[in-house]
């Protein structure tokens, strides 16, 4: 089991790290820790994920507990079923954006609230390791929730007007879905790409926040005249957007986008973001009238505060957003929809309404192995004792003028740096300035 419980899932190589037998305990475990009486258990399209998924149902139901099996599908739809259907938990056997030999577990109890390194994940990984609980075996049978699914991303569209989108399922999970939310929206035309669920990922990784990945449908937005472009994770969580341009559009600043627009709805809303988001995001935030609130990163996480909150919207820079209305949940179809909505009510052309977000210069998110993080941690925050320091997820420090934070990665061996400033030289200067620092407390660390 080392190393595959992780800070919100269960990540590892197949068949080496994480195979059937561990997932037939991880689903036995699971149903007994929640002691449960329904379980809805889905896969996504990895080559490895059916026969996983087919093991973990199997220790579900040795646990005396019934499984739902809905088959392929999203983690926004697995959290729908688990919600729509009044399951006691669900699991989704997926591992999102990561390549084709990987492959995880992702876990909610009751409502899709996930477990996670403070939330009953610690507690599981030591049920895995007692021995399986063998009952008088729960039942199995097939759920379809595509149809009611995706009835209720539909309702979320708002006045649509003609529009083309151009759609980078990049072979996974939103594939079989697109489709079916364009037939209840006949104003939009879909231009489509790598629809078909491949585990192989034929065409390249189904991770939007790679540049690599979307140079085919930035090419794509611009020769079919797109207003836009949508790129998904391979779970269909997350989605990265283009504009009409064919230029990549930050996924911090969609979370500013799209929380002015819910601002109008619901005037004085609460809106998470997470703390490497641009300062031009809470500007959006307030000048709308709405509260913000900083989090931690990771979906967990974010989804506990949102509840806790009562919060209306998140988004965070890795491309998830989440909504109340979807159960304080991540989901990509959902994110697409609200982009089209915004379109349809402004009038205006995407770039348009990022370029008044899109003031700050940034480095972007520069991921560096380090062999000591807590000491790097320390040296900047000695370096940096003048501003203001906090430490809700690694190491924020922020000047008037710039500001970075650098935090341990959740889900990678690696520190990630992100760093703003008022002007591009500020920005240049403060990052070269950093990066010395992190070097001289830690000679060996290198950009990866």
């Amino acid at each position: 089991m080392p190393g595959i419980f992780r800070a919100y899932d269960i990540r590892g190589r197949y068949p080496d790290e994480l195979d059937e037998a561990m997932a037939r305990r991880i689903g036995n475990a699971f149903a007994r820790l929640l002691s449960a009486e329904q379980v809805v258990v889905g896969r996504d399209m990895r080559l490895s994920a059916e026969s996983l998924a087919g093991a973990l149902a199997k220790g579900v139901l040795e646990a005396g507990a019934d499984v739902a099996d809905v088959g392929e599908v999203s983690t926004p739809l697995l959290n729908y079923a688990i919600i729509a259907g009044g399951f006691d938990g669900g699991a989704m056997v997926t591992a999102s954006h990561l390549p084709g030999d990987m492959n995880g577990v992702k876990l909610a109890r009751r409502d899709a609230v996930p477990l996670s390194g403070d939330r009953g994940l610690p507690r599981l990984e030591a049920m895995v390791g007692e021995e399986p609980v063998a009952r008088a075996p729960g039942s199995s049978r097939r759920v379809d929730m595509l149809d009611s699914y995706i009835g209720k991303v539909a309702g979320f569209v708002r006045n649509p007007r003609p529009l083309t989108i151009a759609v980078d399922a990049g072979n996974g999970m939103a594939g079989p879905e697109v489709p079916r939310l364009f037939e209840r929206v006949p104003a939009w035309r879909l231009v489509p790409m790598y629809f078909v669920p491949d585990g192989r990922f034929p065409h390249h990784r189904a991770n939007p926040l790679d540049p690599e990945t979307t140079r085919d449908l930035q090419e794509r937005v611009v020769r079919e005249g797109a207003d836009f472009g949508a790129a998904f994770d391979g779970d269909a969580d997350r989605c990265g957007f283009i504009d009409e341009r064919g230029e990549r559009v930050r996924e911090d600043l969609v979370t500013g986008l799209i929380a002015d627009y819910l601002l109008g709805e619901v005037p004085g809303a609460t809106i998470l973001y997470d703390l490497r988001s641009s300062r031009a995001v809470v500007e959006a935030i307030e000048r709308a009238g709405g509260r913000a609130v900083r989090s931690r990163v990771g979906h967990a996480f974010i989804k506990a505060r949102m509840r806790e909150e009562g919060a209306l919207f998140a988004g965070e820079l890795s491309g998830h957003y989440y909504y109340r209305d979807m159960g304080f949940t991540d989901n990509g179809l959902v994110t697409m929809v609200m982009v089209a909505n915004i379109l349809a009510a402004s009038g205006k052309t995407l770039s348009a309404l990022m370029k008044p977000l899109d003031r700050y210069p940034t480095t972007g998110e520069i991921n560096l192995r380090a062999s000591d993080p807590e000491r790097v941690f320390t040296a900047l925050a000695a370096r940096y004792r003048d501003a203001d320091l906090d430490h809700l997820d690694g190491l924020t420090v922020g000047y008037p003028a710039w500001w970075f934070n650098i935090r341990s990665s959740h889900t990678e061996p690696v520190v990630r740096l992100n760093l703003e400033a008022d002007t591009e030289g500020l920005m240049h200067e403060k990052a070269r300035e950093v990066l010395g620092v992190i070097r001289e407390a830690d000679p060996g660390a290198r950009e990866v």
